[in-house]
């Protein structure tokens, strides 16, 4: 690479930064930040565990935002330092040193880059996930754990807290469905775009005569609600049944009618809720996810009615999103963004960065072209 090629790639880095500090805005967040560590010092904190927990994972994430942002800064800015050292020594250990730092910070700004595209308008709150097996049989009910497995992998990879809410077993094996949430600020803006149906092909484990078979699961994400949103939900809009928790194979994980299930009339949206201790603790639980998804609909049919109106009533994503090939070839292909990769099981693993960012980026087209 020649030296002012390398000057080039160092002012485009930089220029590149400068506009990713522009919607982040380092000084807020600094502002945040101490504002945050505040009400995180309050002795009586931990008297609402709910809101002591949100303020804590919010101060986490703005202060990991925060470090990377002036790391990169600082990064960025050592460079020409380190150039017109390697220069005037010669140096050509010095100068490989360069070209691999010009490489690093390449990934990690377009990493961070991809938090400035989530300004939607609840791309910034925590995520409800619920994942429900579909066409396929017993095959169906093991992809839809093995994609509860996938994300919850991904939330540890990435130090994100996740909380299962309900599960509901097969009876041979994996879920009929599983609820969880993310409990970041964006999980939702990073999460909507994982939003579909999933498909799988394998040879099944389940079939004696070692057959090819096809299933496929669905994913829902909507955003957590919060009480600003103000969703009504009269009473009489919706009926509640009590039964009791069970684990895989319908044995009995708990001995009283702890568990809870609401339906909402109007729209015939359901939600199960078991896995807390008390019949008052999964009603709240439920209620929370039943508000999110109505406030979701409720913005899904404002943007049909929109798209009505301006003559545009084309989906713009598919029913089927994602491939995961493990026969006759191992692949998983998004059928939005045509990123792929050759290594399914790291995917399955929870490595879904790279597909996540492109979804975000895809969608970030999409609604610049319709614009």
């Amino acid at each position: 690479m020649a030296e002012r090629d390398i000057e080039a790639e160092i002012a485009e880095l930089s220029q590149t930064l400068d506009g990713v500090e522009q919607v982040l805005e380092p000084d807020k967040l600094r502002e945040q930040v101490a504002e945050l560590e505040d009400q995180a010092s309050a002795p009586d904190l931990w008297d609402d565990v709910d809101r002591a927990q949100k303020v804590t994972s919010r101060l986490s994430y703005a202060q990991a935002e925060l470090r990377k942002v002036d790391e990169l800064r600082r990064r960025v800015d050592d460079l020409p330092v380190m150039l017109e050292l390697g220069r005037d020594e010669s140096d050509a250990d010095a100068m490989a040193e360069v070209d691999r730092e010009i490489h690093a910070l390449h990934e990690l700004i377009s990493d961070l880059e991809i938090r400035t595209l989530l300004s939607g308008e609840y791309d910034e709150r925590e995520a409800v996930v619920t994942i429900r097996s579909g066409a396929g049989g017993v095959d169906a009910a093991d992809f839809a754990e093995m994609l509860m497995r996938m994300y919850m992998r991904w939330a540890e990879r990435n130090g994100y807290k996740a909380e299962v809410l309900d599960t509901s077993y097969a009876e041979e094996a994996g879920l009929k469905s599983a609820t969880f949430e993310v409990k970041v600020p964006f999980a939702y803006g990073k999460l909507s775009v994982e939003a579909g149906t999933h498909r799988l092909v394998r040879i099944s484990p389940f079939d004696n005569q070692g057959r090819r078979q096809t299933s496929f699961a669905a994913v829902e994400v909507v955003p957590l609600i919060e009480q600003t949103d103000h969703i009504d939900v009269p009473e009489n809009d919706i009926r509640v049944d009590v039964f009791r928790s069970s684990g895989p194979g319908g044995q009995s994980v708990n001995t009283t009618d702890s568990a809870v299930r609401i339906t909402h009339l109007p729209t015939g949206i359901v939600v199960s809720m078991q896995n807390e201790k008390s019949q008052i603790q999964n009603r709240a639980a439920a209620m929370r996810v039943l508000q999110s998804r109505l406030l979701l609909l409720q913005r899904e049919e404002e943007q049909a009615h929109k798209k009505e109106l301006a003559g545009d009533v084309k989906a713009s994503w598919g029913d089927q999103m994602r491939s995961y090939v493990l026969h006759p070839y191992q692949m998983v292909k998004d059928l939005r963004t045509e990123e792929e990769v050759g290594n399914p099981q790291a995917v399955l693993d929870g490595d879904i960065d790279r597909f996540i960012e492109a979804g975000i980026r895809w969608r970030k087209q999409q609604q610049t072209a319709a614009a």
